[in-house]
């Protein structure tokens, strides 16, 4: 093999390793998945949202809950028995309310045990997800996040709270509409979380988690952590299989140049004194 051909056998394996790995990544998944399954005797479902890179140019795409993904998950849903359990793991910022809720009322109405996994967090449109599950289990550190609409880029709640404290002649009719727009998405939400909560709570406690949830009493990123979880009443647990982490670290984020954070991957065990 002379110097030119060896160049050009470098080139292309240069090429197909980002193909590769992605290709062992995907069997690595594939692999642990069924062994959960197996393990738990339920259909394992995945809506993991991470930060992709693009083609060669590397520009990041951030992902999040849409069509594609309620489309999916129903799909899937129908695949199984009604009596089978189903296991969604979840790690997402959130989404489109129409898909959100089109997947949770389709978990809601599944008649097997729904379990959602949140490993890291399931914020918005994630937690709307949560809520339809009969047990949510939480690392340690996990947290939910507030459901309370956004009209644009602003908070409904706070688009309301705004307006009422100008008199009626000093609005723009502009901002008339965007606070009746504001009203009627709390009033949808609320409902919505209501209807979802409803087969695991009383009435009058299923009213106070979703107007708590959607009223806009926290900013829209503000952590739910296990703790503040359980104080709602939601039925959270802390038993997470290590499978479900073992899952995650085959989600790794786009290469950088210099990471942000780094540590030898090995268990340390402290010392006996």
């Amino acid at each position: 093999m002379n110097p030119v051909d060896l160049f050009w056998f470098f080139l292309i394996v240069i090429a197909l390793q980002p193909i590769i790995k992605q290709k062992s990544l995907e069997f690595a998944r594939r692999r642990l998945i069924a062994k959960l399954e197996q393990q738990r005797s339920s259909r394992v479902i995945l809506l993991v949202h991470r930060q992709e890179t693009m083609g060669f140019l590397g520009f990041p795409i951030l992902r999040f809950i849409d069509v594609n993904d309620s489309e999916e998950v129903i799909r899937a849903i129908h695949l199984t028995d009604p009596e089978m359990p189903l296991d969604i793991i979840l790690h997402t910022p959130g989404g489109l309310v129409l898909a959100s809720l089109q997947i949770a009322r389709a978990l809601s109405r599944h008649p097997g045990k729904v379990t959602v996994f949140v490993p890291h967090y399931a914020m918005s449109g994630g937690t709307l997800i949560a809520l339809a599950a009969d047990e949510i289990v939480m690392c340690e550190h996990a947290v939910l996040g507030p459901v309370d609409p956004q009209i644009g880029q602003l908070p409904a709640a706070s688009v309301l709270r705004a307006v009422a404290k100008k008199p009626l002649e000093a609005l723009e009719d502009k901002t008339l509409i965007l606070a009746d727009q504001a009203e009627m998405a709390i009033v949808e939400v609320r409902n919505s979380i209501r209807e979802l909560v409803s087969p695991k709570f009383p009435p009058e406690k299923a009213e106070e988690v979703a107007a708590f949830l959607a009223e806009g009493n926290w900013t829209h990123d503000f952590p739910i952590t296990f703790d503040v979880a359980k104080s709602l009443g939601l039925p959270v647990s802390s038993d997470m299989p290590k499978e479900v982490l073992a899952l995650m670290s085959y989600f790794p984020q786009p290469v950088r140049t210099t990471p942000a954070v780094e540590y030898l991957p090995i268990p340390r065990r402290a010392k006996p004194s």
